[in-house]
């Protein structure tokens, strides 16, 4: 008996956090995605495409500090032994692309770019490790109309896709601002990057907990329902309340620079209870007003958002489309100017019948330091990008996708293996129309199974009809095309499978220089039909 064993087999399975992706999403997806190109090219920016892995220093989010670099990003080593890494997004390569092509690019530069990204992160449910991005940046200029620009792009894409006014909003706030009240109230030095990080943090999350929650995670932490508990930031009441003022939006003079500060002390809003909790005004202490005003940060970021609102109102987007919210914040640390969400507003079900909110679709803002690192020099830039898995679900749950499958090919059936090459001819001759009309799909049949096996074959590929030509038909110069839709209708009707036969439902003869013009009629019949 020998005792060498057998090979062992791999198992057929998906990595975690990855999907595949089959033919009627791809082509919806193509859809989506022609139609975002189409917006953003409207607006002047051209397509560029940058390699799937860079190195990792280039990246610059996460650096080769350990063994290995598996903090956020998928890495590798190559035969020189540097690090590189599958980029996690498109930004950071497009700001190595232009640090190394600076000299001879226009500025500004403006280019859009779509393709997969990868997250070495815990997958769970709708977040994949591999996603697609489809970004639009202006690199090399710091006029605030290039924001401005972005969010009137956001709110064009969202509508030529069929999401309608209301059923969308584009926010609008400036890290600037929320960097303005961290260093008024003392969290301006790098020992609290920490802190300032958890503060931002809480900040994202005031759409959802509301101003309790977020003022529990500003100071000692909360408890959520399933009872774990999320440590705070460990601010202390007086910084709190700097901080859930302009979240409630009770400072809303914050957004009207031009007007002096002077609220009333008696102002009902200054009191008002949030969420069943009342909490002190301290912008209404006249010496903290004055002093998070004379903060130069905060002022010039309230100043760049009553710019970016001007401009876009002057171009026609109201506030139901574009609206300043002080709450958004994004993710990434390298914003450091003006920071736009577009946000998906309606309500749906998933298949379970619960009711679920899609909520961000995509979002960016200015990254000002993020090229300047290459070369040592101010180079400003700003950008967006949508979530292309994200807003296609949110599409998909509207409606607004034509998620059916297209039309198989024209299945050319082999009923002689020796006329292999006529056969090639037919399906040519489908593909490639002499009269100019568009090209039709077509194939032969590749396998080595008879009639009753092909005909299985072209209705698993959702063939609209198959082509015959058998000896007979070739004497008399013929073809022979079945509806295989048609065909599927009519045999319902028939109850006799010996009529069937008779009958032959759907399936009809014509001569081989007709084969072009009857194939279309069959097409152009279930399009009038389906229409």
């Amino acid at each position: 008996m020998s005792s060498k064993k057998a090979d062992k087999r791999p198992e057929a399975r998906l990595p975690k956090g990855m999907r595949d992706i089959e033919a009627s999403e791809i082509r919806a997806m193509e859809r989506m995605l022609g139609t975002i190109r189409r917006v953003y090219e409207s607006y002047g920016f051209e397509p560029l495409d940058t390699p799937a892995f860079e190195y990792t220093d280039a990246l610059g989010k996460f650096l080769p500090d350990q063994d290995r670099p598996n903090e956020g990003v998928f890495s590798f080593q190559d035969e020189d032994e540097q690090w590189l890494s599958l980029r996690y997004d498109l930004t950071a390569p497009l700001a190595r692309y232009v640090a190394q092509n600076y000299d001879g690019l226009p500025k500004p530069f403006r280019r859009y770019q779509t393709g997969p990204v990868w997250r070495n992160e815990k997958p769970g449910p709708g977040r994949f490790r591999q996603f697609t991005q489809f970004d639009a940046d202006t690199v090399g200029t710091d006029n605030i109309a290039a924001d401005a620009e972005l969010c009137m792009l956001a709110a064009d894409t969202l509508e030529a896709l069929g999401i309608p006014r209301g059923s969308y909003v584009v926010k609008v706030n400036n890290r600037k601002i929320l960097d303005g009240i961290l260093e008024t109230i003392g969290l301006d030095g790098s020992e609290y990057s920490g802190k300032r990080l958890a503060v931002l943090r809480a900040i994202d999350k005031f759409d959802r907990l509301g101003l309790p929650g977020v003022r529990a995670l500003l100071g000692k932490g909360r408890k959520d329902n399933s009872g774990d508990f999320t440590p705070g930031a460990g601010l202390v009441d007086e910084q709190i309340d700097v901080v859930c003022v302009l979240l409630a939006g009770e400072a809303r003079a914050f957004f009207n620079p031009s007007a002096k500060f002077s609220p009333p002390t008696d102002d009902p809003l200054l009191a008002k209870k949030k969420g069943g909790v009342m909490f002190p005004s301290p912008i209404a202490d006249q010496t903290k007003a004055a002093a998070l005003f004379a903060n130069a940060t905060f002022s010039e970021g309230l100043n760049e958002l009553n710019q970016i609102r001007t401009l876009v109102e002057e171009a026609g987007y109201g506030p139901e489309r574009i609206e300043i919210d002080q709450t958004v914040v994004r993710g990434l640390e390298y914003y450091t100017g003006p920071v736009l969400e577009a946000a998906l507003t309606f309500q749906t079900n998933d298949e379970a019948g619960n009711p679920i909110n899609f909520g961000s679709v995509g979002g960016g803002g200015r990254y000002d330091g993020l090229v300047s690192r290459f070369k040592g020099i101010k180079i400003p830039a700003t950008g967006f990008s949508i979530g292309v898995s994200r807003l296609y679900a949110a599409l998909s749950a509207l409606g607004k996708l034509d998620t059916e499958a297209a039309s198989g090919p024209v299945v050319i059936l082999v009923m002689d293996r020796d006329r292999i090459g006529d056969y090639q001819k037919l399906a040519d001759r489908i593909r490639k129309p002499t009269d100019g009309g568009e090209p039709i799909r077509a194939e032969i049949y590749l396998g080595t199974s008879g009639m009753k096996a092909q005909m299985k074959y072209a209705d698993k590929r959702g063939a609209p009809c198959v082509v015959i030509q058998g000896g007979d038909e070739l004497a008399r110069g013929e073809v022979t095309i079945k509806d295989l839709i048609e065909g599927d209708r009519l045999s319902g009707e028939i109850a006799d499978h010996q009529a069937w036969r008779e009958g032959r439902p759907a399936q009809f003869s014509v001569k081989e220089g007709e084969l072009v013009e009857a194939v279309r009629s069959v097409l152009a019949r279930h399009v009038k039909a389906s229409g």
